[in-house]
């Protein structure tokens, strides 16, 4: 895998860094979360190249192409960026940062809709308290996920549950081999990435997580963190699908606990895939974080 010259592989030193830039990006996607980036920072290939204003994102495998990068980019000096250059394409670009970058590059960018790579947004009162017809079939699941095994909520914390990392890793190995995760690279990949961050929890920043125990046995967890101060994302879901209605329960129950203090709920993108995007359709997104790819033109185009 080729780095552009200028980039340095995503390591965790690198945390404090990044994130100053980040907090500054007007529209924050679950993709540029520094967890997000260095959790799969093996399997895409990513580096990141620090400017004095904005820091770019690059991926090498299985092609390389370049992430929007991160930053203020209302005060970015964007024609001083040797990546913005004719025909280079910007991949999962926020929709706001296309609009900014027709008006800085008169009119000199292309874009191209992503809709696998669009965000779903949620409504975390919504999410919380399943009310109404359009949540009756989810609170029905709720109520009797709760009726047969109760609602052992936990927190991934060391004080609180010291061995909750530990069940958390016992229970994506045994998801894994219920999904065959050896014969699907996508799968075994997303294995990988959970491991890697469950087992460096301590050093990543805002991560938050929840699980459902069945008798003293985790049955789901969900891992997240704050994208902003309204927003909590979701990175990873996972359950034991024995469990009538564990799926629901453990969407519901995370939101309930850990998105106190949110408005929103970021749930990510479907990657094309539609089985999963029926089931996040099913939970009523209220709106969506848009993302395309962005061509830069030739002066004159």
């Amino acid at each position: 895998m080729s780095i552009p010259e200028g980039f340095v592989p995503v390591t965790l030193d690198l945390i404090d860094d990044y994130e100053a830039f980040r907090q500054r990006t007007p529209r924050r996607s679950a993709d540029y979360t520094f967890t997000n980036l260095w959790g799969w920072a093996g399997y895409y290939g990513l580096s990141l190249g620090f400017r004095d204003d904005l820091v770019w994102v690059h991926q090498s495998a299985p092609e390389p192409r370049y992430w929007a990068p991160v930053g203020d980019w209302n005060a970015a000096d964007w024609e001083s960026h040797p990546e913005i250059r004719a025909g280079v394409t910007f991949h999962r670009a926020p929709d706001e940062l296309g609009e900014l970058l027709r008006v800085r590059l008169n009119g000199r960018v292309r874009t191209d809709e992503s809709r696998e790579q669009w965000e779903y947004l949620y409504d975390r009162e919504e999410l919380a308290t399943l009310s109404g017809n359009k949540f009756h079939k989810k609170k029905n699941h709720v109520n009797g996920f709760r009726k047969m095994y109760g609602e052992d909520y936990r927190p991934l914390d060391n004080r609180l549950n010291p061995r909750g990392i530990e069940d958390v890793l016992a229970l994506q190995e045994e998801w894994c081999r219920w999904r065959d995760c050896e014969n699907s690279p996508s799968l075994q990949a997303e294995n990988d990435v959970i491991f890697r961050v469950a087992g460096n929890w301590g050093r990543l920043h805002h991560l938050t997580g929840g699980s459902l125990y069945v008798e003293d046995k985790m049955v789901a967890f969900a891992i997240g963190e704050a994208l902003d101060p309204e927003t909590l994302v979701v990175h990873f879901e996972k359950v034991q699908p024995d469990y009538r209605g564990v799926y629901q329960a453990i969407n519901n129950a995370f939101v309930v606990h850990a998105g106190q203090g949110f408005s929103v709920i970021n749930r990510e993108q479907d990657m094309g895939e539609e089985g999963l995007r029926q089931a996040k359709e099913t939970y009523n997104p209220v709106g969506f974080l848009k993302k395309s790819r962005l061509v830069i033109a030739p002066e004159g185009d």
